[in-house]
Parts: structure tokens; C-alpha cells; sequence
């Protein structure tokens, strides 16, 4: 997710990083869950009110006022969901397993041969690499397929309200609004992430508006499109102006050819990289080592690079990534479904263990253990 200078918004995982033990392929437009449904709160229509009076003061006109507004309403999901963000407390193992699952990695090398031309236009214009834009394109929203489908004004004025960072998504609100002025996009087609993030690489409304280009010449910055060149050019022409290098690497491993730069070890025994300027251009788009190293790994991934060389230390229960895929696949095996293989316990794998532990006449604690493994038997 685009987020300039400011601390990473982590709605983008909720597309582009599922994970948890889910298996990642979903329909491109899944229903929307219920409580992402606007519902009334007399509270948040009276701010909706005394917004609308801002909003005109800035140039708001009242018919993009009301087309915006048409339909939406307070989103009690939305704050539910920014209340409970947890991507900055995964590891870095847990987070590479999912940014760069065998899936992701695949899908990256069929998105970058199917949009070849486009990426080697847009690599030509901005000095980004096409596997780097690809990269950002797949952990955003998996290549297209998780877009989102949330009402961006409802999304932000939802979060406007609510107040915990109210001026900040005040700010975006205004912006989407513009979007919605200047032509570029339908209101009811102003959809994206329950953060407010939109289209193919989930640009929050201001750096749209500061950096979304018109790479097909239609007239239209158009990153919602099924041709995601727009959202693919925008995204190039964002870390370009966002201090990418052409010609120099992200970094890499150490030990893995990677190149010379600043050494960081972002998860305590575990791997170390070499990161270069290009590495703090890819965070300038999300503020996190782990983020800019998934991208630069999933890049070099879809390039035909190989994973990671170094190895991890266990995890808070002793387990390895092979242990806890083991525990995996025995559960599923035994019929408690934890939704994938992928070695990150999350939701569904924990819901999966303590329904085991009841049935085994345990504390339904939910935590993986090497004895809850070998329980399971081989």
C-alpha cells in the first residue's frame, strides 16, 4: 500500500498477504462480509454533515458530494479491522512464506511473461524493474485478483470519524472525493481495501493524486482497470520520484550474492541482507524491512532466483517451518482443517489445533507444540 512518508497502513496484507494457514486463491470480487455493510450510526451521519460543510469549503462540489455519499455509510468492520492489525508482529519467516509462497511466486512469473511488453515499456520510462513492479503488483493484491471491493468513501469517512487518526483520513477522504470530481473513476467504482487503498497496487487517495499516471493515454488514470498498466506505470513512477536508482540492486541475502550495502537482521537468528537505497525507495511504498525485503525476494524469485539460504532459528514453541507444516498437514489429515500448508499459524490453523485439543480431551489453547505433533502420529 502507497504510503508515502508515513508510517505503513497494513490493510494492504488483507489482500495481498492472507496467509495464516489460508490457502491463497480466492475469487477476484468474494462477497463483501457483513460487517463491511454500511449500518446506521446516527453519530457518524451528524459528522457526515458537518463534513459535508468542509468539504465544500475546499472545492467539494455538492453533486461529487452526493454521488460520493450515495450508498455509503458507517463501516463498523473497518474499525474493527484497524484496531487488530497484526502484520508488523509476524516474522520475518512467517511473512516470507507467505509473500513469497511457492503460489505467489508462479502466479509472479505468469503475470511478468503475460505483461511482458507492458513492464518492459513502463521499466524504459521510469528505470523500475519490471520483476520489481510485479513484485509490489503481487503482494498488493496478488496480481490483480484481490483489488478490493469496499466503498472508499465510506471506507475513509468511516475511519474519519472514528478519530484515531481522524485527520489523516479526513485528508484521504477529501482526496477520494477529488478522484471522484475529476472524472477518473465512477463513485460507484471507487471501491478498495477497508484502509481505503485502491486498485491493482492499492494506492491510498493522496498519493494518487500526487503520483497515478495515464500510461495507455485514454484520458484516465485508471487503476482499477482489468488492464493494470495504469496501477503498474503509477507504482514505477512512484518509486522513482521516491528516490529509486536505476541500475542498482534492492540488496539480498548475505552469502547470496547479494551486493555491497548496509547489513540488517531483521529477525534475530535468522537471515542477514545487504539493502541498498533502492531498499528504502521500496519502503517510501509501505514502511516496513519486512515489506521492502518481501518485495525485493519476491522480485528476485520471479526473476527465476532461488529462496532463501539461511535458516531460521525455532519459534516461540521450539518448532521449525517443517514442523509446523507437518503439524499442519497430520491436522488436516485427521480432519481438522487448517486451510493450507504454508508453516504460519494463524487463525485457521489455531481454530484447527483447538479443535484437536477438545477432541484429544486438552485445553483448547490453540498453541502448536512438538508433543501436539507427535500426537498426531505419523
Amino acid at each position: 500500500m502507497v504510503v508515502s512518508r508515513r508510517v505503513a497502513l497494513l490493510g494492504v496484507a488483507a489482500f495481498g498477504l492472507s496467509g495464516c494457514g489460508r490457502r491463497a486463491s480466492v475469487a477476484a470480487s468474494p462477497r463483501v462480509p457483513d460487517d463491511l455493510q454500511p449500518v446506521r450510526n446516527a453519530n457518524y451521519d451528524a459528522w457526515v454533515r458537518g463534513f459535508r460543510a468542509r468539504a465544500a469549503n475546499q472545492g467539494i462540489s455538492q453533486s461529487t458530494l452526493d454521488a460520493g455519499f450515495r450508498g455509503a455509510g458507517y463501516l463498523p468492520g473497518v474499525v474493527k479491522r484497524d484496531r487488530n492489525q497484526t502484520e508488523f508482529n509476524r516474522t520475518l519467516e512467517d511473512y516470507l512464506a507467505i509473500a513469497a509462497s511457492d503460489e505467489r511466486v508462479t502466479k509472479g512469473r505468469a503475470a511478468l511473461a503475460r505483461h511482458r511488453g507492458t513492464l518492459n515499456a513502463i521499466e524504459a520510462k521510469y528505470g523500475v524493474p519490471a520483476q520489481i513492479v510485479a513484485a509490489i503488483w503481487g503482494l498488493e493484491s496478488f496480481f490483480g485478483e484481490r483489488r478490493g471491493d469496499v466503498s472508499v468513501v465510506a471506507a475513509t469517512s468511516t475511519l474519519a470519524f472514528d478519530g484515531r487518526r481522524g485527520q489523516f483520513y479526513e485528508g484521504q477522504l477529501i482526496a477520494a472525493l477529488r478522484i471522484l470530481q475529476s472524472g477518473d473513476i465512477s463513485a460507484q467504482d471507487l471501491k478498495g481495501s477497508w484502509a481505503g487503498a485502491m486498485g491493482n497496487t492499492q494506492f491510498i487517495p493522496t498519493s494518487y493524486q500526487a503520483f497515478a499516471v495515464d500510461f495507455t493515454g485514454d484520458g484516465r488514470r485508471d487503476i482499477w482497470s482489468d488492464d493494470p498498466s495504469d496501477a503498474l506505470a503509477s507504482t514505477a513512477a512512484y518509486l522513482a520520484k521516491n528516490g529509486w536508482k536505476p541500475g542498482l540492486r534492492w540488496g539480498g541475502e548475505v552469502g547470496n550474492g547479494a551486493p555491497d550495502g548496509t547489513i540488517i537482521q531483521p529477525q534475530v537468528g535468522g537471515p542477514r541482507f545487504a539493502v541498498t537505497a533502492n531498499f528504502r525507495a521500496i519502503k517510501r511504498y509501505n514502511n516496513s524491512d519486512a515489506y521492502a525485503i518481501g518485495v525485493g525476494h519476491l522480485s528476485d524469485r520471479i526473476a527465476g532466483g532461488g529462496p532463501i539460504r539461511a535458516s531460521f532459528p525455532p519459534d516461540q514453541y521450539g518448532m521449525q517451518k517443517a514442523d509446523r507444516e507437518q503439524l499442519q498437514r497430520r491436522l488436516t489429515a485427521r480432519g481438522f482443517d487448517t486451510d493450507g500448508t504454508d508453516g504460519v499459524i494463524g487463525p485457521n490453523s489455531r481454530t484447527a489445533i483447538a479443535n484437536y485439543q477438545r477432541s484429544i480431551g486438552q485445553a483448547a489453547t490453540g498453541d502448536p507444540s512438538m508433543e501436539l505433533l507427535r500426537s498426531l502420529g505419523g
